[in-house]
């Protein structure tokens, strides 16, 4: 094999790896919308919850001890 043809042969492995990446580059960023997308409800959810069973500070008498 001459130059020219292992240095084609890199060029293809190359071309193929970074086509793997591209791929993989993609499917992450499908992913991290779809976490993002997740986040947000979830986040709005808590928002609209309720507050919880806890009283605030000023809402709360000092305990029987004071």
């Amino acid at each position: 094999m001459n130059e020219i043809e292992q240095l084609q042969i890199k060029v293809s492995y190359q071309e193929d790896t970074i086509e793997a990446l591209n791929q993989a580059l993609i499917k992450q960023q499908q992913q991290i919308a779809e976490l993002q997308f997740k986040m947000q409800h979830v986040s709005s959810k808590l928002k609209e919850m309720s507050s919880s069973n806890i009283a605030s500070l000023e809402d709360e008498t000092p305990p029987p001890h004071y």
